[in-house]
């Protein structure tokens, strides 16, 4: 082949000179022996830059220069050997400012009637940009869809519900064995063997969360534990998911499914500890106020005694004074003890109350009511108490909790609620206890509930979590502040 031979011209068929005027691709007619190009449809002209009459005047090579003869004899061979009709060859063009772009050009061969010696090439050429961007976007995508799942903490998989009701995994990633003890292949060509991991108790749940997201449309979340032969142990596992309906009527979800055994099993231990906590300050609280009581009785009993013998001994002695002058000064000084000794009865007697209330020997229904006309003295806000029963059999640990919440939240009413008014109310039913507090001040926001000075509030949520109660503060729409502690109460 000689590629700089003076061409035979060459006149195009009526068919073919229609779909060079048609096509939207490049379309080229050369002369077979010097590779020169014969014409151009206006698609090439304007994809190259070139005009007609420029490019009569090039050859293949020129707008190709990373093709060679050789090559292009090889490509052409099975059309020469008459193997084949058309021939597809890959390369780059290079346009008239120096930019380039990949082509694909399908060879096809044909005779000019008018010279049955000379043959021609007509080159259909395929600009192939956008296949070769995105073929390179989607093999970046993939190199960045597997490093994201080689990294990812858990199995990543797509699993599909079908029409028909049959499961399927389409796909699973490289941490399938690690976390599930079975290959990719193996889950892939039996799917029912994942629910067979699944321990029986826990199963139900499973098959739960699922139709439930495939008949809401919702996220599948799911916690549970499975069992792997061989293992020799049980694993917490999450299955988190993302359903999506496919044009054909099949249900995939998309998710991740990752081992938290080890969170679950800091959470039991965290449980654990809380529980055990929890039984320490129940302890603690029942050895304080058992000590508080102790003292309340050596108060009332030994104090009590003592300030009763002085104040006796004190009137007999005023009864044997004379009134002379010398005595009056000995009376007075009898009547300033005598007053002295009154105030320390008060004194010890309000001491007592406040280390154990003997009005809870009458009930705690009689304990609330009490504490609130107490509180109306002292602070002078009106608390209104109401009860749906006259008395509760509370166990003593109950009753005590039950009063010094009530004490404390009254207490935190008085300091910093800015109320006018206080509601109580005490229900009971077959089973629970409530009491509720609620004033009309100024409210407690989530910022005052966590003060780290807020020692009250603490030891109100303390008793109740010790006793298996539950207290709840929250402020109401129109500001103030309700307390409700709920409290089952123990089976006769």
């Amino acid at each position: 082949m000689n590629a700089r031979q003076e061409p035979v011209a060459l006149m195009p068929s009526e068919w073919l000179e229609a779909v060079m005027q048609s096509s939207f691709n490049e379309v080229y007619v050369i002369d077979r022996n010097s590779m020169r190009y014969l014409q151009a449809n206006e698609a090439a002209r304007t994809n190259l830059n070139y005009s007609a009459k420029a490019l009569n005047k090039m050859y293949l090579f020129d707008i190709a220069p990373g093709l060679d003869a050789a090559t292009l004899k090889q490509v052409l061979k099975p059309i020469d050997e008459g193997k084949r009709k058309n021939v597809v060859l890959k390369t780059t063009h290079i346009r008239k400012d120096g930019s380039t772009y990949p082509i694909k050009l399908r060879f096809f061969q044909v005779e000019d009637d008018g010279h049955e010696d000379v043959q021609a090439l007509i080159a259909v050429g395929y600009d192939i940009s956008d296949h070769e961007n995105l073929t390179r976007s989607l093999e970046l995508s993939e190199v960045r869809f597997r490093a994201m799942v080689s990294n990812a903490p858990g199995l990543v998989y797509q699993f599909q519900q079908r029409k028909d009701g049959s499961l399927a995994y389409l796909y699973l990633s490289e941490h399938c064995h690690a976390l599930l003890g079975i290959d990719e292949v193996a889950l892939t060509q039996e799917p029912a063997r994942f629910n067979s991991l699944i321990l029986p108790e826990d199963l139900p749940s499973y098959i739960e969360s699922m139709r439930k997201s495939a008949a809401d449309m919702s996220a599948w979340n799911w916690e549970g534990r499975i069992s792997v032969d061989g293992w020799e142990d049980v694993k917490w596992i999450n299955v988190r998911s993302k359903p999506r309906l496919l044009e054909n009527g099949d249900l995939q979800w998309d998710g991740i499914m990752t081992n938290i055994t080890q969170s679950k099993e800091q959470q039991a231990e965290m449980a654990r500890s809380r529980q055990q906590l929890a039984e320490l300050t129940s302890h603690m609280q029942n050895v304080k106020e058992q000590v508080q009581a102790r003292i309340a009785r050596e108060i009332h009993d030994d104090l009590g005694g003592n300030l009763t013998a002085i104040k006796m001994a004190l009137t007999s002695l005023s009864q044997q004074n004379s009134t002379t002058e010398e005595n009056k000064a000995l009376e007075q000084k009898i009547s300033y003890v005598n007053a002295l000794v009154d105030r320390t009865f008060e004194a010890a007697h309000r001491i007592s109350r406040d280390l154990r209330p003997s009005i809870l020997d009458l009930g705690i229904v009689e304990a609330i009511n009490w504490q609130a006309r107490e509180f109306e003295k002292q602070v002078g806000i009106p608390c209104d108490v109401t009860s749906n029963v006259e008395e509760i059999d509370l166990s003593a640990e109950q009753a005590i909790a039950m009063f010094r919440i009530f004490q404390e939240t009254l207490t935190n009413v008085g300091k910093h609620a800015q109320a006018s008014q206080v509601t109580v109310q005490l229900t009971q039913d077959d089973e629970n206890v409530q009491l509720v507090i609620s004033d009309d001040g100024r409210g407690m926001t989530k910022k005052d509930r966590l003060k780290p000075n807020s020692f009250g509030l603490r030891g109100m949520a303390e008793r109740a979590i010790a006793l298996g109660g539950e207290l709840s503060i929250t402020t109401g729409a129109r500001g103030g502040t309700t307390v409700t502690f709920n409290i089952s109460l123990e089976p006769t």
